[in-house]
């Protein structure tokens, strides 16, 4: 990343709304990713809540890039919405990781309810600018939603989500102490009986705002249940299964964002230092095999990991430009080409996040220069994600030709 550059003046409407929307919203992740760039390091190590950092996204106006137009958004797709949070990634990776979390859980009214309620929430998601945080993936100990006089309550404690610290709106899992049926609930994280704690202890992605939530008898009312998230196929379409890749290729998107991050600013330092091996011979020169080996097998795992990603972006866009008419074999093609680039990313992201420490030597020990916060945040997430049993699925997939299972992302 280089050194911050102005902003490009305020978008004409055309340039927000029109055909130029994607090349003016890319140019507004880069600008903000240089800003982000500049205190990297310091703000890593301080550790504080990201209120800053969101407010730099709020005003650039990529809170709300994936909300219509018409509710006063950026009327952005998910190709554009991918390449931000990969912009964004290689600057900071877990701002990326915040802000993919936001577009996943504010987008997913989309997914799991009516039409009507939906729009009414990105409407007001839009006009207040929320940040959105929380999680649906599956947890041991689920959140409880029981009856109540009017609509719901909320109990239980959710031990980590992302985005918790710096929420405007949180959207949780939680199951029906009558059914057992899981649904997606959004919590105003305002409400008395809601008391977040901070995740400190964590040793990277500590600009995540994650942390834990504990749920007190909160009440939710019933337009606050967006719907089901049952993997019962005789409950869950082929078009609201696709939630799940569609998530999970924001963490391709984070950890290929990381991998390179990484590298450019790894590259930048061995073009004005030396070799490790050989302090004579400056870092880069053809003298220098080992660096130079390095630096081309990093770059062809990276890339790979980038065209594999590229074409699970087709395959999602596809399968939401299908709608309803997607099958559950088109949803399963989609989602193991989406568990594929998952292992490559991830393999790219931690091969090039340790690496790029070795090619620099000594030096990356310090903490001055922060390298290693990229090692430390590509491996919390990988900790996170796991991508074993992708590759089980994957494998299941060829063998059998089961379908990947409903997963949504950490």
């Amino acid at each position: 990343m280089g050194a911050a550059t102005a902003p490009s003046g305020p978008a004409s409407e055309s340039d927000r709304t029109g055909p130029g929307r994607r090349a003016h919203w890319l140019r507004v992740a880069r600008e903000a990713a240089d800003d982000l760039a500049t205190d990297a390091v310091a703000r890593e190590q301080a550790g504080k809540p990201p209120f800053d950092e969101v407010s730099r996204l709020r005003e650039a106006g990529l809170l709300t890039l994936l909300v219509p137009a018409e509710f006063g958004g950026g009327d952005a797709d998910w190709r554009t919405a991918y390449a931000v949070v990969r912009e964004i990634a290689a600057a900071d990776g877990a701002i990326g990781q915040l802000l993919g979390s936001h577009y996943f859980l504010s987008w997913s009214a989309r997914f799991f309810t009516e039409p009507a309620l939906a729009a009414q929430v990105e409407r007001q998601s839009a006009a207040e600018d929320w940040c959105w945080g929380g999680g649906l993936a599956r947890q041991e100990l689920p959140l409880t939603l029981a009856r109540a006089a009017r609509g719901y309550v909320l109990a239980g404690r959710q031990s980590y989500a992302t985005g918790v610290l710096v929420a405007d709106r949180l959207a949780v899992r939680a199951v029906r102490g009558d059914t057992g049926e899981p649904l997606a609930v959004v919590v105003d994280p305002a409400h008395h009986g809601v008391r977040i704690a901070g995740d400190t202890d964590t040793f990277g992605q500590r600009l995540a705002a994650g942390g834990s939530v504990e749920f007190d008898a909160v009440p939710v009312a019933a337009h606050q249940v967006l719907g089901s998230l049952s993997a019962d196929e005789d409950v869950l379409s082929p078009l609201t299964a696709l939630t799940s890749p569609v998530g999970r290729l924001l963490s391709v998107q984070l950890l290929l964002g990381m991998a390179e991050g990484v590298l450019a600013e790894a590259r930048e330092y061995s073009r004005a230092g030396h070799s490790p091996w050989h302090p004579a011979w400056p870092v880069g020169s053809p003298q220098d095999q080992h660096v130079l080996t390095a630096y081309g097998e990093l770059t062809v795992l990276t890339r790979s990991a980038s065209a594999l990603t590229e074409q699970a972006l087709e395959a999602v866009h596809g399968g939401l430009a299908r709608g309803e008419d997607l099958t559950y074999d088109e949803y399963a093609d989609i989602s193991v080409l989406v568990a594929m680039a998952e292992a490559a990313a991830s393999r790219a992201a931690q091969e090039s996040t340790t690496r790029a420490l070795d090619v620099i030597g000594s030096r990356s020990a310090s903490s001055r220069l922060g390298f290693d916060r990229f090692w430390r945040n590509a491996r919390t997430h990988t900790l996170y994600e796991p991508v074993a049993h992708r590759l089980r699925d994957v494998g299941d997939y060829f063998l059998n030709g089961a379908h990947p299972p409903f997963v949504l992302p950490v």
